[in-house]
């Protein structure tokens, strides 16, 4: 494999990551869902239903924002009785962030918007060519230079 290739990739994958297009997907999967949920607060939901309940530091660290980001949405969104705040039963002082049912059924729907998306994108892939994009990238994400303790 070439540099180039790793340079195409790159290219592409920095097309991907660049936070307008994260605010325009979002925008998209959030749309109709609701006054709390929308691309700022859909990270906060999103984390929460990959990690589980976490506090406020902990969750930023996982999704890229500050605690006092993550507490301003987590707000919103328990407003809208899609988080709630509960005791860590690890230190009595901490509070965890963690999604309410209703929260876990706008994730589904946001995931599902998104699975929906994809599958319309490569609906005029030969279907070959899209399990093989699917595998591969798949591949790509574990095997990566993202994966932890890659060099």
């Amino acid at each position: 494999m070439t540099n180039t290739t790793g340079n195409d990739i790159a290219h592409a994958l920095g097309l991907l990551l660049q936070r307008s297009t994260r605010a325009r997907l979002y925008a998209h999967l959030t749309d109709g869902l609701g006054e709390a949920v929308d691309d700022l607060t859909y990270p906060v939901l999103s984390g929460l239903a990959r990690t589980g309940p976490r506090s406020a530091a902990d969750l930023g660290r996982e999704i890229g924002l500050d605690r006092s980001t993550v507490t301003r949405r987590a707000d919103r969104l328990e407003q809208a009785a899609l988080l709630r705040r509960e005791p860590d039963p690890a230190d009595g002082r901490a509070t965890l962030l963690a999604l309410t049912d209703d929260g876990h059924r706008t994730v589904a729907a946001t995931r599902q918007r998104l699975a929906t998306a994809i599958d319309n994108s490569l609906a005029t892939w030969p279907p070959a060519d899209a399990q093989a994009f699917a595998r591969l990238l798949r591949r790509f994400v574990d095997q990566g230079p993202f994966t932890a303790g890659h060099d």
